[in-house]
């Protein structure tokens, strides 16, 4: 063998590689006999009580600085009358799950979400998964064939009451063709070559970034058109998505090390791969913040998690509407990539105001995640309750506990 040949078999070894299949009847099937099936996700339930060190690293793991998450003073002079968490916390409890689809690649693709009842501190939050099928299969350029698996979240707390229900989707496709496909679109340069200049603007605007918190966004004074202040995020760090997992973010399944994690891949083989640098196996999660693991996947770089970015449009709104107001729904697509390196501008236009079948005067508004590309990698809607001068308790009072 040549010393080319050599090194080229050397170079092919040293990639990590993860399990591939494609779509065919046999696995269909499989996954149509467990349409409606409320799924096991005890592996991947990642927090359970909102305790106020769970709450404080929760909201540090999504970048959220609103005080009235983290200070339990604040929280007992404001309307809700007690120390709550971020309404995005039940995704901290339980996000997502690795189900079905040996051999295939899978990305979040989109999310739809109720928002019902504020969680105080000490909750315990209960998850539900409930798997509702898949369409497709369909042609994609990117992957040959995908489908698209959807689901139902619902968390409840220890009264019995729902506080949240969310549906979302995964797609699925067939990674060797993901990998061996060549797109028109230009290359990425990644990561991107940021220049100090540029770093300390974007650093100086994420730190003038501050929550509406206890001043008043009145319904009155809300119009059509007004932009909904903006959320920077980046450059996105390594640290940033390890605080994400740390913060009780979306590991799937739940991160073990040495022989608990062994012990599980043993089991599910699907669950990981080898890296090619340390030898030592990885959860397949690992796409998330190591290269050998996206390039496996078919991605040019570590990216961010679907619902680490649906945590920001929640950020987005709660830090516009002020701690009085209320996020009841939102939607969000996942579109591209965020690599590590990227800075995402969140922001929205409002589009519509009315008072609701709940008697609640509310926004609806039409938000975006725009990468320094000029991508919008997460377009959505929201709904918002606001204060009302005409209305009497705000929504946040409305949803206090104990309130009438």
């Amino acid at each position: 063998m040549s010393t080319e040949a050599a090194e080229g078999t050397r170079a092919r070894a040293a990639e990590a590689r993860m399990a591939e299949a494609v779509i065919d009847n046999a696995m269909m099937e499989s996954m149509r006999a467990k349409i409606g099936v409320d799924l096991r996700i005890g592996h991947s339930i990642n927090n359970e009580e909102a305790t106020r060190i769970a709450v404080a690293k929760f909201a540090g793991g999504v970048g959220d600085i609103n005080p009235l998450w983290t200070d339990a003073e604040r929280g007992t002079r404001s309307d809700y009358g007690a120390p709550v968490a971020p309404p995005s916390f039940v995704i901290g409890c339980f996000s997502g799950i690795q189900f079905g689809w040996p051999g295939l690649g899978s990305f979040h693709s989109a999310t739809d979400m109720d928002l019902l009842a504020p969680i105080y501190w000490n909750d315990k939050i209960t998850a539900t998964c409930r798997y509702d099928g898949f369409t497709g299969p369909r042609p994609s350029k990117f992957a040959g064939r995908m489908v698209t698996d959807h689901f139902t979240n619902t968390y409840r707390n220890q009264r019995g009451e729902t506080v949240a229900e969310i549906r979302w989707q995964v797609v699925n496709y067939e990674r060797a063709t993901a990998r061996s496909t060549k797109t028109s679109r230009k290359p990425l340069e990644i990561p991107h070559p940021w220049m100090p200049d540029e770093v300390a603007e974007i650093e100086a605007r994420v730190l003038a970034e501050k929550p509406r918190g206890e001043e008043v966004l009145w319904w009155e004074e809300v119009a059509v058109g007004d932009p909904v202040a903006s959320l920077t995020k980046g450059p996105i760090g390594l640290t940033d998505e390890v605080a994400f997992i740390a913060g009780g973010g979306t590991p799937i399944p739940r991160l073990k090390a040495h022989a608990a994690s062994l012990s599980d891949y043993a089991t599910h083989p699907a669950w990981a791969f080898r890296d090619p640098s340390t030898s030592a196996q990885e959860p397949i999660y690992a796409v998330h913040y190591n290269e050998a693991a996206a390039h496996a996947m078919g991605v040019a770089y570590p990216y961010d998690v679907g619902f680490q970015r649906q945590c920001w449009q929640i950020q987005l709104m709660t830090h516009w509407i002020g701690d009085a107001g209320w996020v009841k729904h939102l939607a969000s697509q996942y579109r591209g990539f965020v690599h590590l390196s990227d800075v995402i501008e969140l922001g929205g236009v409002v589009t519509g105001k009315e008072v609701d079948a709940d008697g609640e005067h509310v926004v609806q508004v039409q938000t975006f995640a725009r990468n320094q590309r000029g991508d919008d990698v997460m377009p959505g809607t929201a709904v918002v309750a606001l204060p009302s001068r005409e209305n009497g308790p705000t929504p946040a009072a409305r949803r206090a506990r104990g309130a009438s």
